[in-house]
């Protein structure tokens, strides 16, 4: 990706009291450069404003270019937010994996919701995975001298001619060479393996958990950890595909598989290093683990242990929770069918104050076409299917997991305030914890 791609950076808000508040910035303004570079993203926004001197280039909302010095400690932060994190564009995805979500969604959405990122950038700044496939050597380069550790990356399989068959690209096959790049430069990754069955489970799954761990020996492990989670698959994925979904059988089978080599990890590691989805658990309908099993959370964006946190999250808010309420209440509380189970003493708890009802309202995605679903893939039409007509009391809780980032739609497009139309009742979103849910239900 050459310089000419870079774009001035659009500013989207100005922290208040800020520095950059302090010398005059204003949404709207494009930031060109810093002492006469031009960052191509925010890793090297960052990087170029921690120095003492700063002179910015910017162009302000008319389009007029100025000419900002700034003098201020070496860590001190701007305070300026930007619309994307990358000035000179995403780099896509040039795989073709058949369980991929952006290939499983409906045609006539946005053309946005269509990109397909494997864009390290963002792997190192927020987490999200990328498969190491689409990186020339001027990116690998950039990875090193930056230091950008722990990034994320899709695995699968380890096996070359598996990991090309689920990529479906020729360079697939090189993860473990590349694995080994990150190693000699004592650089960390996050792996994930979404296990489909017939493809990548068994014999398969147990040699890629196997060589993962070889990259766990050192005092910098190149494999920091491995999260093993079940393929989702939707109604609109490509009907040639050869993917079958999850099921109980599958589910037991791949927990007992992976356990077994926990307890192996833990012997040689002191970690389980290898974790399960929750989403396993809940499929076979078994119990979760202990809190303490998931030690610091370290794949919890894959939601390995987002559901145990949770439930060890409410146990510490309910100590807010009075044995009444004056003016009695009934709510409605959504979920995805999946946790219904695991809920269940979370309800019990809060019906325990008289005069609160909490009904739990656990749907299936008629719109994906699963049959299990988890709570952040409901869309407005779900809701509208499972609620619609029945009687919901005072209001709606939505936990906010299921709308796009940073807005009030769901994965179809409806809004918030659509939906609450079409029901005739107030909705009341969770921003994420379990306080969160406390709070709501006392309309605190």
């Amino acid at each position: 990706m050459s310089n000419n791609s870079i774009q001035p950076a659009l500013i989207t808000a100005v922290i208040p009291n800020s520095i950059a508040d302090e010398v005059g910035f204003e949404p709207g303004d494009r930031l060109v450069a810093i002492n006469g570079e031009s960052p191509r993203d925010l890793i090297d926004y960052q990087f170029l404003c921690a120095d003492e001197f700063l002179t910015l280039e910017v162009l302000d909302t008319a389009g007029r270019p100025h000419q900002v010095d700034i003098e201020k400690d070496f860590d001190a932060a701007l305070g300026l937010e930007f619309e994307t994190a990358l000035f000179d564009g995403l780099i896509q995805c040039n795989n073709h994996c058949p369980f991929c979500f952006i290939d499983q969604k409906p045609s006539g959405l946005r053309s946005s919701l269509y990109l397909k990122d494997d864009d390290y950038r963002l792997s190192f700044l927020y987490g999200s995975y990328l498969t190491l496939t689409n990186l020339p050597p001027r990116e690998w380069q950039r990875i090193e001298a930056m230091r950008l550790s722990p990034l994320y990356v899709s695995v699968h399989a380890t096996h070359p001619p598996v990991r090309n068959r689920l990529l479906q690209n020729p360079r697939g096959g090189q993860i473990l060479k590349q694995l080994q790049w990150f190693q000699e430069r004592r650089l960390q990754v996050h792996a994930q393996v979404v296990v489909c069955p017939g493809i990548n489970d068994g014999a398969i799954l147990e040699q890629t958990l196997t060589d993962l761990a070889q990259f766990h020996h050192a005092d910098v492990p190149a494999v920091a950890s491995v999260a093993v989670v079940p393929v989702g698959l939707t109604r609109f994925r490509p009907s040639d595909d050869d993917l079958k979904p999850v099921t109980p059988i599958d589910a037991v089978q791949v927990i007992a598989q992976v356990q077994h080599l926990q307890n192996q990890y833990q012997q040689a590691f002191g970690t389980t290093f290898a974790w399960l989805a929750d989403e396993w658990f809940l499929i076979a309908g078994q119990d979760l683990p202990s809190a303490s099993h998931y030690e610091n959370y370290p794949q919890i964006d894959n939601g390995v242990g987002s559901i145990r946190q949770f439930l060890q999250q409410f146990e510490q808010a309910a100590h807010q929770l009075p044995t009444q309420i004056e003016a009695a209440r009934t709510l409605t509380w959504v979920v995805g069918n999946t946790v219904e189970k695991a809920f269940q003493p979370i309800l019990h708890r809060l019906n325990q104050v008289q005069g609160l009802t909490v009904g739990l309202a656990p749907l299936r995605s008629e719109y994906w076409g699963q049959t299990m679903t988890v709570t952040g893939l409901l869309t407005g039409q779900d809701i509208v299917q499972g609620l619609h007509g029945k009687p919901l009391g005072d209001a709606v809780l939505l936990p906010s997991l299921m709308l796009k980032y940073g807005t009030t739609q769901f994965l179809d497009d409806m809004t918030v305030a659509e939906l609450s139309t079409i029901l005739n009742m107030p909705i009341v979103t969770l921003p994420g914890g379990a306080e969160d849910l406390v709070q709501a239900c006392l309309l605190q």
